[in-house]
Order: C-alpha cells, then structure tokens, then sequence
C-alpha cells in the first residue's frame, strides 16, 4: 500500500491507455453536453474542429477512470480528492484518438487538523497517440499517513 510517507516530490508516472469511441463521444454529450459538434457529424464538419470532437468534460472523465485504475493497480491509500486547478483543454479529442497520462508529484503537506491524512498537488498531462498534449491540469489528492 503507498501512504503519504511514499510519496516522494518530483516523482513522475506514465500510465493508462483509452480508446476514444465514436458511440462513446455521443452518447455522453447526449447526456451531458448536447452540443452539435459533439453529436453530429455535418455540424462538426463546418465548426473549427472540423469532425466530431469530444466534450472536454467527457475528456475529464476518461482521464477520471484513467486515473482511479492507476490508483486501484498501485494500491494507494487514497482519500479522494477536493478538487483541481487550473484545467485546461488544448487540443480537441477525436473518435479514434488513443489517450494516456503523465503526472509529476509537485507538492505534498500532512493536514495539521486531521493528522491521519495528507495532501498532494500533482501535474496531469494527457496526451493522445500522436504524443500531443491535450489537456493538462494541477490535481489535489488525500492519501492516509502510514499507522494512522
């Protein structure tokens, strides 16, 4: 199990592999982002995107699941999270694009007021399978402290 005394600043991590899908991409903006260039391909077509583009936040919630499978495989004491900084969306995410993560541990502080759990800041950067960033964003993690 990796505890707040394991994590070490400066540590880097490269992990996941997401396959975006066309049926996925629409499914989830009829849901939650129904715009038409991210559920029609005539209506992308004559935006800047020019295809059918992911939502940002269905991005971010690849990315989520990216995220919790890396937490699940390294068997980290994890507390959530209670928030983030500074999201950003470089580039559009298309159909067939092939996403992964690279993260840098940044920051971590012991809670003065719970002094069972830790903080950590981390950079997040997602890149698609052409190696080109695509979103980015500062994380905020809870970890227990070893014994605690």
């Amino acid at each position: 199990m990796v505890y707040f005394e394991d994590l070490e600043i400066g540590a880097k991590a490269a992990f996941g592999r997401y396959e975006v899908t066309r049926e996925e991409v629409i499914d989830f903006a009829s849901k939650y982002d129904p715009q038409p260039f991210h559920l029609d391909d005539a209506a992308a077509a004559a935006t800047h995107f020019g295809r059918l583009s992911a939502s940002g936040w269905h991005t971010c919630a690849m990315v989520m699941r990216m995220l919790v499978d890396n937490i699940t495989e390294r068997k980290q004491a994890g507390l959530g999270s209670p928030g983030l900084d500074e999201l950003r969306w470089h580039r559009p995410v298309f159909p067939g694009d092939v996403l992964r993560v690279e993260t840098e541990l940044t920051s971590k502080k012991q809670s003065q007021s719970r002094p069972e759990m830790g903080s950590f800041q981390s950079v997040v950067r997602v890149f698609n399978q052409d190696d080109v960033m695509v979103m980015s964003m500062k994380s905020i993690g809870l970890i227990r402290v070893r014994g605690a």
